[in-house]
């Protein structure tokens, strides 16, 4: 069976902006970028196994994107995967990166980039009312 590689794409304002931001508030590499008379349209940011596309090619679409995003901790522990993002929560600030408490049934670590668009990163096993419900296979 072959393997699926996705890339969520992200609609922004101004592309080479857009990789300010996610180079050096958030920690991204730039590995590629398309541009047309000295101006990028479309750029792949990437990060421990999380890739982006930032893209200028649909106006109508800026600012409205969500990234949900989890981290592979090892050993896979609760407190673990805690210390990882209250590390990636004090790496981001002291960047200068706009960092917020959200919730979605669960915590959440927000980011918006400077379009709107969102990085959730949730906080495994803090629910808040509700409960997961799963599908039974």
């Amino acid at each position: 069976m072959t393997d699926w590689f996705a890339r969520a794409v992200l609609h922004v304002t101004d592309v080479e902006a857009s990789l300010r931001f996610y180079v050096n508030r958030l920690g991204f590499t730039s590995p590629w970028r398309y541009e047309e008379n000295g101006r990028a349209h479309v750029a792949q940011v990437e990060r421990q196994g999380c890739a982006l596309i930032l893209a200028d090619t649909w106006p109508e679409k800026i600012g409205k994107g969500l990234m949900f995003i989890s981290l592979n901790v090892e050993p896979q522990t609760c407190e673990a995967a805690i210390a990882a993002l209250d590390a990636l929560r004090a790496e981001l600030e002291a960047k200068g990166a706009p960092v917020k408490e959200g919730s979605w049934g669960y915590r959440l670590l927000v980011i918006d980039d400077p379009d709107g668009n969102q990085l959730f990163f949730n906080y495994p096993s803090e629910t808040t009312s509700g409960e997961i419900v799963r599908d039974k296979a």
